[in-house]
């Protein structure tokens, strides 16, 4: 290995850690709302908004922030987004109420969505053209990681030490990037590409990216509806102990990650037919569970074939848009990207804020039918974009033969 390509692989191990910890905090308060609840005197449908605002502030805070910061040293942003997060972090750690809690959840969540949305960018730009693949892969390892451990893991410091100091841990973490970012990730990197308005407005208007971002929303958010009171759901409704549904958590966890690499690998070739067999089987799982979730073995047999599911559609979801992005507004590809992040969060804010008004309504067991109901919406949608796609070649073919 040469110098070149070590300092290049420390950078992307910097890169690896910030994701890591902004992948932890994204998911941490599924496993501690019941926590939370306890302590702050608060229903579990009001702790619920720990997920659903932090999803909205990375919703209006990814596209936002991603065209302002443009002209900004790519290393100098990385910095000031793991000082960003860091403070919200620290507000959130220090919360004796819910209000000061949800505010540190919002500043962490801009943290957040302007990471996502630069992350892939930054690791690309470290490595020659032949490995930019392999270096995002090495980036976004970083939230795996976090998926399959990092909360299980916080939710355990959780219910050891109390809620507060699994933020605490997510502090430590976020300082651990902050300075591996520091040392590690070179200051030469270029700059972003500035978009115009009339460019970002092209990708807000356009029909096809318009309803690629509400399968996103749809077919991603459906599941939180069902995963935000994941913890609740296995205590009360399926009878597993706490100490239990922390292993319950990893093993959803590594069951995500298996899933999120079947779904890319799947969607190489066409992302769209691949979306639409996911969302079916997702909306048949969760609609499954309603009648399992009582029963120990099959609750547990189908939240697992959940986890798989659920994060099985990003690859596809985000090449998709990209492809789209590549065919009808191609100076504002880095820009549609980012208002997919948007939309894959506006999915999690309506997933779990709809989740909430259920569990305190009719109760928790009924989030996983009407999730259901929200993937299969995606379901309609992707078939209606087979169509739009089948009618797109075809024209093709005609054009191509009568040239």
């Amino acid at each position: 290995m040469t110098t070149n390509q070590r300092r290049s692989t420390f950078a992307l191990l910097a890169l690896a850690i910030s994701a890591f910890a902004i992948g932890t905090t994204e998911f941490i308060s599924v496993g501690l709302l019941p926590l939370i609840a306890d302590d702050l005197h608060i229903s579990i449908t009001t702790a619920g908004l720990t997920v659903s605002l932090y999803a909205l502030g990375v919703t209006f805070g990814a596209p936002i922030l991603t065209s302002l910061t443009a002209k900004v040293s790519r290393k100098t942003l990385l910095l000031a987004i793991m000082i960003v997060f860091i403070i919200g972090n620290t507000l959130a750690s220090l919360a004796s109420g819910i209000a000061v809690l949800l505010i540190g959840r919002l500043v962490s969540a801009l943290a957040h969505g302007i990471f996502m949305s630069i992350g892939s960018t930054i690791a690309a730009d470290l490595v020659p053209e032949n490995r930019r693949a392999s270096a995002i892969a090495l980036m976004f390892s970083g939230l795996t990681v976090a998926t399959v451990t990092g909360v299980p893991l916080g939710t355990w410091i959780g219910q050891q030490l109390g809620w507060r100091m699994a933020f605490v841990a997510i502090v430590a973490i976020g300082i651990l990037s902050f300075i591996a970012n520091l040392i590690l990730v070179p200051s030469g990197l270029r700059k972003g590409a500035s978009t115009t308005i009339r460019d970002q407005i092209k990708v807000i208007t356009n029909g096809r990216l318009l309803l690629a971002f509400a399968i996103t929303a749809l077919g991603y958010g459906g599941t939180f509806v069902v995963f935000t009171y994941l913890s609740p759901l296995l205590h009360d409704i399926t009878g597993f102990s706490e100490k239990t549904i922390v292993v319950l958590l990893l093993v959803y966890g590594i069951a995500i990650a298996i899933g999120n690499v079947i779904g890319g690998k799947a969607a190489n070739r066409n992302p769209v037919k691949a979306l639409f067999y996911m969302f079916a089987m997702q909306a048949v799982i969760l609609l499954i569970l309603t009648f399992t979730a009582p029963f120990k073995i099959a609750g547990l047999l189908t939240i697992i074939a959940m986890g798989l599911l659920a994060f099985m559609n990003v690859p596809g979801l985000q090449l998709y848009v990209v492809m789209l992005a590549e065919r009808y507004t191609p100076k504002s590809v880095d820009v549609a990207s980012a208002f997919n992040i948007a939309a894959f969060n506006a999915g999690i804010a309506i997933g779990s804020y709809l989740g909430g008004v259920i569990a305190g309504g009719i109760g928790i067991i009924h989030t996983a039918w009407i999730g259901s109901i929200m993937v299969a919406g995606a379901v309609v949608l992707t078939g209606w974009v087979r169509k739009l796609e089948s009618t797109d070649t075809k024209q093709g073919e005609k054009l191509r033969a009568s040239a």
